[in-house]
């Protein structure tokens, strides 16, 4: 384990403030990179997918890199823009 896991697994386990920040800003970091993961897949470039639901590249990269508070209605337009459908899941 690296020391940065060990930090971050030793403060959570004492700061319970630290922990539920540090997993909903993870859940978000990996909303982000699951975008960012399917438009690259798609083979569009951030402007192209911007073109595609008529807003500009700078809406696309704030989604992609702070997804914090992004609706679904949101993600289902990406989905839609890329091929793909949405799914939610709880587990």
């Amino acid at each position: 384990m690296s020391d940065l896991k060990k930090y971050v697994h030793n403060r959570k386990k004492r700061d319970k403030a630290f922990a539920e920040s540090y997993d909903a800003g993870y859940e978000q970091f990996k909303i982000g990179v699951v975008l960012k993961e399917a438009r690259e897949t798609a083979g569009l470039t951030q402007e192209e997918l911007a073109h595609r639901l008529k807003t500009k590249k700078t809406a696309i990269s704030r989604i992609e890199n702070h997804a914090e508070d992004i609706k679904l209605s949101t993600l289902e337009k990406v989905a839609h823009a890329l091929g793909r459908r949405l799914e939610v899941k709880i587990a």
